[in-house]
């Protein structure tokens, strides 16, 4: 084989000439041809951006219809937020509104109940009517027997941490109480704040009391001073025989502050018996017999009571005192204080200091129509 090949140039003689006009006419149908394509490519573009303007239009279109749409729903909703807030804001003022409220209808309820615990106390004092002695001083007239006149006497129960204070005039306690909180300076940079209240007492304006005799008791006067438990003992013996009209005794109680002597029988048919007799002799002494007498023992019952309540002008009940120091000193220091004027204070005429941790009970009296502690 040879190194070098021989190659031959195959003419197509099919094809005319470009210089020949049959190959420039070829030529030209030829580039019209392209021509024609390209237009209808460029056509075929135009239209694909007509298309393209079209959806970018609208596109457009709703792009700004969905921001406004977004910014119509980020105001609305701003507002929401805003009004939400407001509301909050307002249910948290009405909350804080509501616990004071609460806070102070506590208080009041705990002061009305301790109000109500100490005029339960007073009433089941003012309900005891305690047995008075009675002296004749030689003023005569005209009374109706049907009422009995008493001096008032009233327990008033103190809480630890509190003052009871009188001025010997009331313009001044109503100063005092006006003012209600107190700063009490009590020495180096020490002060303390007390409030003033007013002091309320339970009084009975009437008191009607049914009595009736008791069928088992009697009621044994006119005895001679001796030992209590040998003349009990007399009494009993004596008031236990059938031959003395009476019977089995149940109960005996010697009454110190009239000296007389209650004998309770068993049975309810030796009593009435005693009584009608009224003077028996007993021998209370071996050679010697003492006549005594037998009355009935009234039981009374209350039918009526009917009270009223009365501020007192001119005593005040001070109250929020600390302790930490000496009771004594610091209530001459309180009374020091509301003794001066220039804390619109005057003079005092009665003053009691109760410290934290006592439980004590003033005594109040009328006497000419004004308060004593």
């Amino acid at each position: 084989m040879s190194s070098e090949e021989d190659f031959s140039l195959v003419v197509d003689d099919t094809q005319p000439s470009e210089d020949s006009l049959e190959g420039i006419k070829a030529m030209i149908a030829k580039f019209k041809k392209q021509h024609e394509e390209l237009l209808n490519e460029q056509k075929h573009i135009a239209d694909c951006k007509d298309v393209v303007r079209g959806c970018a239009q609208q596109f457009r279109v709703r792009t700004k219809k969905l921001t406004e749409s977004l910014k119509r729903d980020k105001d609305d909703y701003e507002v929401q937020v805003a009004n939400e807030k407001a509301k909050l804001a307002s249910l948290m003022e009405e909350e804080v509104e509501l616990k004071e409220q609460a806070e102070k209808l506590a208080a009041a309820l705990k002061e009305e109940k301790a109000e109500y615990v100490l005029l339960k106390e007073q009433t089941e004092v003012f309900t005891a009517v305690p047995e008075r002695r009675v002296v004749f001083k030689g003023v005569t007239g005209e009374v109706d027997g049907s009422q009995f006149e008493m001096e008032s006497s009233i327990v008033y129960p103190m809480d630890g941490g509190t003052a009871l204070i009188t001025f010997d005039e009331e313009v001044v306690a109503k100063k005092i109480l006006s003012l209600r909180t107190h700063q009490v300076n009590l020495g180096e940079e020490c002060r303390i704040t007390v409030e003033a209240r007013p002091v309320r007492l339970m009084m009975p304006s009437l008191v009607e009391i049914e009595s009736k005799a008791c069928p088992r008791r009697i009621l044994i006067s006119n005895l001679p001073k001796m030992d209590t438990e040998f003349l009990l003992n007399k009494l009993e013996i004596h008031f236990s025989k059938t031959k003395n009209g009476g019977g089995e005794v149940e109960d005996r109680e010697f009454l110190p502050d009239s000296g007389t002597v209650v004998l309770t029988f068993l049975s309810g048919d030796f009593a009435r018996g005693l009584v009608d007799r009224e003077y028996h002799e007993v021998m209370l002494h071996p050679d010697k017999s003492h006549r005594v007498r037998v009355t009935p023992f009234l039981n009374g019952n209350i039918t009526n009571l009917q009270t009223k309540m009365l501020t007192c002008p001119r005593t005040l009940l001070l109250t929020g005192i600390p302790d930490f120091m000496e009771a004594d000193t610091l209530q001459d220091l309180l009374e020091i204080h509301f003794q001066k004027s220039s804390n619109g204070g005057g003079e005092v005429t009665a003053f009691f200091y109760n410290a934290l941790g006592q439980k004590t009970s003033a005594l109040f009296k009328s006497v000419a129509e004004k308060e004593e502690e």
